[in-house]
């Protein structure tokens, strides 16, 4: 069974003619299907569209959050409620055709774990374009996951890929990348992408300030979430033996005669030390956070999160 997962904020005019679409691209598939609608707060008639279309439809389900809580959120409640082995998420706003999700599939079945739309000639202002090709080649950067295009709302996952996701704030643009931390197989494919013709974007220059810090949130997390005293300790070790060099330096001027109560490196020295043991014991207080919640977890419930595959 398809599962696909439709956020919508403020989408009146185009959740019926996106269901359409959506109803031409996979019928010919001959498999079930269904499509959850998330209403995330929506201030027009988006939520009475989608009752009409709830009414008449026997696959569409329909879920109302009570604000407007973000497209993370909205993504997180519909994969909690969507029933399919295969998840696909699609924005509402017509953008993302709905005819390539076929290909989508195809390229799940090739192996991969989760496949994610890539907008090759994409419809927006340049505005919009250049913010986003940065960002993705940053997060590129950061994160070890070389995709062109992290913002595409078009992805086909395997139910396992979702389970249990860790997304609030902005994490759903890092979907691919928590989903490589897990050590899933993540592909991308060229799609189609139509220019906007209904409402308007709410995205600005500031989601994309805000994506940067998210980023050092995924990479902690898929880093150093099971290790923090490497991060943490490193950091500590690093500035403690720049402080005791600099001391060291400091003690032979004094055993040479000179005077060194004045001098500001004496200072810098001093406080390269404390700070760098201050980050090694926060190192050391995290691990300790983090092996009580690994023992109250449970050994089995870690380990089918990194499971791939068994024969018996």
């Amino acid at each position: 069974m398809i599962s696909v997962i439709v956020p919508v904020h403020d989408e009146e005019r185009t959740v019926a003619l996106l269901y359409e679409e959506l109803d031409s691209a996979l019928q010919p598939l001959n498999q079930p299907w269904e499509v959850v609608f998330v209403d995330d707060g929506s201030t027009d008639g988006s939520f009475a569209a989608l009752t009409r279309l709830h009414d008449a439809r026997d696959n569409v389900r329909v879920i109302r959050l009570r604000r407007n809580f973000g497209k993370a959120t909205a993504l997180a409640t519909g994969f909690a409620h969507a029933e399919g082995e295969i998840v696909v998420t699609i924005d509402a706003d017509l953008q993302d055709d709905p005819s390539e999700i076929p290909r989508l599939l195809a390229k799940l079945d090739e192996g991969f774990d989760l496949v994610t739309g890539w907008k090759t000639h994409r419809r927006d202002p340049l505005s919009r374009r250049l913010p986003s090709k940065l960002f993705n080649w940053v997060t590129g950067r950061v994160s070890g996951l070389r995709l062109h295009d992290l913002n595409c709302g078009l992805k086909a996952y395997r139910t396992e890929v979702v389970q249990g996701l860790p997304l609030y704030g902005e994490l759903h643009r890092f979907i691919p990348v928590l989903a490589h931390y897990r050590g899933h197989r993540v592909a991308e494919l060229p799609v189609n992408h139509r220019p906007r013709e209904h409402g308007r974007s709410r995205y600005g220059v500031e989601r994309y300030l805000r994506g940067f810090l998210d980023l050092l949130t995924v990479s902690f997390i898929g880093r150093y979430r099971y290790r923090p005293l490497h991060l943490f300790g490193g950091l500590g070790l690093l500035l403690g033996v720049a402080g005791f060099g600099v001391l060291v330096y400091l003690t032979v001027l004094k055993l040479e005669g000179h005077a060194i109560g004045q001098r500001p490196l004496l200072i810098l020295g001093v406080l390269l030390v404390v700070v760098g043991l201050q980050f090694f014991s926060l190192g050391l207080i995290s691990e300790l956070i983090t092996s009580q919640h690994e023992e109250r977890a449970g050994a089995r419930e870690r380990t089918e999160l990194h499971v791939d595959e068994v024969l018996s």
